[in-house]
């Protein structure tokens, strides 16, 4: 078992939205690991943690619990944190265009639901808690990423509020576009060239997307529970970026293209990291941490030493954006991942 994943050794996990793609990627591999006590899967559907233990033995493991709930509610939150250990925050509604018109709803799960977690984990006893994060709440423009901005922000805020004990400690991990996970681009394109559409559709050829596998972004998370110290801290991956011509030119090399504009609430390119979050950002081999701004006066130029492994201050005008990455994937790299997916015509 990889060293880095020690700290789940005889832990309970939950997952809030544990039948979503990263959820049970992450249950998967701690099943496999099987080092913990139990994994918790919280969600409020029924028939999806119906199918999830229908179509792959190990979500029928002795070590899993499934537990009907919303995020939302308060009570069966606090009932289902009971004994827990480590909590992953995955549940989130997350379809842009549905966030413009149905905003109350992603504001209750997303804002609500966040303070929900927060309170629980801590009446609980919980002892680390990670809420996943995207991109888009950074400069947010649309109104899923400015829920997700505000959860970001509780859960920082949240260490404030632990007391004496020192726990929960809370933290955020922040990534891009997981590639292939249930609502993203490439099983809607994959959808459409299998129902024989004579071009595919792209919103603007200049739009580009950080990238990240279900795979690495389960292991990032992993790591980031023994990165974590004082709390606070938002976890940010080095990964490639992508364009969306290529990607579209590796599912169908032969499919002309149609340009069919930007969506409301869409962006060129996204922004993980901003000018204004580069004064308290430290660099580190594989990823940054983004720190609190009550932590800002504890970072010097060459170390952060809160953090166990030295690391660097970003330039005070940096920034980490999808078109000004360092790192691109090519359409030969992009091929070869949809071919190991079966998910290229």
């Amino acid at each position: 078992m990889p060293t880095s994943h020690s700290i789940f050794k005889d832990q309970t996990i939950l997952i809030t939205g544990g039948t979503g793609s990263f959820g049970k990627a992450l249950a998967k591999k701690l099943l496999t690991e099987n080092v913990c006590h139990k994994v918790i899967i919280f969600s409020r559907d029924e028939w999806k943690q119906w199918e999830m233990r229908r179509n792959d033995p190990i979500f029928d493991h002795p070590k899993i619990r499934y537990f009907l709930g919303d995020v939302r509610d308060p009570q069966r939150l606090a009932r289902a944190f009971s004994g827990v250990d480590i909590i992953v925050h995955a549940a989130a509604l997350k379809q842009v265009p549905a966030a413009e018109y149905n905003p109350t709803e992603f504001i209750n799960t997303n804002i609500n639901g966040a303070i929900n977690v927060i309170d629980a984990a801590i009446a609980c006893g919980v002892k680390k808690v990670i809420a996943l994060s995207t991109d888009k709440a950074v400069n947010p423009i649309n109104l899923y990423g400015a829920t997700k901005l505000c959860s970001d922000k509780l859960f920082v805020a949240g260490n404030v509020y632990v007391g004496a004990k020192g726990y929960p400690v809370f933290s955020v991990v922040r990534y891009g576009n997981v590639a292939g996970s249930r609502g993203s681009i490439i099983p809607f394109w994959q959808k459409l060239i299998e129902q024989g559409i004579p071009a595919l559709p792209i919103t603007d050829e200049r739009m580009t997307r950080f990238w990240i596998t279900l795979e690495d972004s389960v292991d990032f998370v992993c790591k980031c529970f023994t990165r974590m110290k004082k709390g606070g801290e938002i976890f940010v991956p080095k990964i490639p970026s992508v364009r969306i011509t290529d990607l579209a030119e590796a599912m169908a090399p032969k499919l002309p293209k149609e340009i069919c504009g930007i969506r409301p609430g869409e962006k060129l390119h996204e922004l993980m990291i901003s000018a204004d979050d580069a004064r308290h950002t430290i660099e580190y081999k594989d990823h940054f941490v983004i720190l609190p701004e009550l932590a800002r006066d504890e970072v010097i130029p060459e170390e952060c030493p809160i953090y166990p492994v030295k690391g660097k201050a970003v330039d005070p005008e940096f920034t980490y954006a999808s078109n000004t990455n360092t790192q691109w994937l090519t359409i030969d790299e992009i091929t070869k991942f949809l071919a190991s997916r079966n998910e290229v015509l």
